[in-house]
C-alpha cells in the first residue's frame, strides 16, 4: 500500500470533494435507505474509476459508520488481459483495498453467443457472476459503482431506443437470488467529479476492460452520452431534468403503463 497517496486521496474524499462525492454518497444512502444494522455489503470491483471510488466511499463510511454493518471487496475477471489485470491489482492494492478476484470466461462466451449486441449480454453475465460471488461470502447487499450520469443516460437509452420509459433505480430485490438486494450508493455522485478526483490525484483506471468491443467506438450508451452533452450546451439544467422526470411522473397523463406485470390504461378510470 502506498500509505502516502492512500491518504491523500481519502482526504480528497472527506475535504476537496466533500460536497460533491461525499455528501452525495452520504445523501443517497440515507435517502434510499440502502445500509441497514446488519448488513454485509459485497462491493463490486471492475477495475473501473467508479468500484474504485466505491470502494474508498466504503472504506471511509466504516470510519465514520451510520450504522454496523460489514464489508467484502469482490472483484472478476472475466477474461481481462494481463496489462488491464495488473492495473486492477496495482490500484486495489496501492490504495489499500483487500480484493478478492474470481476467474470466469465470460468475455469469451459473450464473444461467440452476442455478437450484435456483446455490452447488454456481457454486463448481464457479469452481474449474475457477481451476485453469485455476495450470497458465497455470506452477504445480503452487492453494492454497484453506477452513479449519477448512467442513471439519465439509462433513462434516455430506454426512451430513445426502447419506446418505453424506465430508468436505473436506486436499489433493486434480486428476482434470483433469494435475500440478496443491489444497492446503488454512488446514485446521486455526477461523473465529472469521479473523474476530477482521480486526474488531481494521479490515479488511471481501466475503461471497461473489454476485448471485445475494444476496437469499437460507438455504442448506444455513447451515443446517448453524446447526445446528452449537445443538449447541455442548451441548458444547464438538462441532466438534473432527466432525472427529475422519473420523480415527476404524472400518471394521470400517461396512457397506458405496467405495474407488478399487469397492464393499465387511461381508460380504466375514464
Amino acid at each position: 500500500m502506498n500509505i502516502e497517496k492512500t491518504k491523500q486521496f481519502e482526504k480528497d474524499i472527506i475535504k476537496k470533494y466533500r460536497r460533491d462525492i461525499w455528501t452525495k454518497f452520504i445523501k443517497g444512502i440515507k435517502k434510499y435507505n440502502m445500509i441497514e444494522n446488519g448488513d454485509k455489503v459485497a462491493i463490486a470491483m471492475s477495475g473501473g474509476k467508479d468500484s474504485l471510488l466505491l470502494a474508498k466511499l466504503f472504506q471511509e463510511l466504516k470510519k465514520h459508520p451510520l450504522v454496523d454493518f460489514e464489508i467484502e471487496f469482490i472483484s472478476m475477471d472475466p477474461g481481462f488481459s494481463e496489462d488491464n489485470l495488473k492495473l486492477h491489482f496495482g490500484n486495489a492494492e496501492e490504495l489499500g483495498i483487500p480484493l478478492n478476484i474470481d476467474r470466469s470466461d465470460i468475455f469469451e462466451i459473450v464473444q461467440k453467443i452476442s455478437k450484435e449486441y456483446p455490452c447488454y449480454m456481457c454486463a448481464r453475465m457479469r452481474r449474475g457472476f457477481l451476485y453469485n460471488m455476495a450470497k458465497e461470502k455470506g452477504c445480503n447487499k452487492l453494492a454497484l459503482g453506477h452513479h449519477f450520469d448512467d442513471v439519465i443516460e439509462t433513462t434516455m437509452m430506454n426512451v430513445m431506443y426502447a419506446g418505453t420509459f424506465k430508468t436505473m433505480l436506486p436499489k433493486v430485490k434480486s428476482k434470483n437470488f433469494e435475500g440478496l438486494e443491489l444497492i446503488r450508493p454512488m446514485y446521486l455522485i455526477h461523473e465529472k467529479d469521479i473523474i476530477k478526483l482521480m486526474k488531481s490525484n494521479d490515479i488511471v483506471t481501466m475503461d471497461c476492460g473489454c476485448e471485445i468491443t475494444v476496437c469499437r467506438t460507438s455504442s448506444k450508451r455513447y451515443e446517448i452520452k453524446q447526445m446528452i452533452s449537445k443538449f447541455r450546451e442548451q441548458s444547464n439544467d438538462i441532466d438534473k431534468n432527466i432525472f427529475r422526470a422519473a420523480e415527476n411522473v404524472n400518471l394521470d397523463s400517461i396512457y397506458r403503463w405496467t405495474k407488478d406485470g399487469k397492464e393499465h390504461t387511461f381508460y380504466d378510470d375514464y
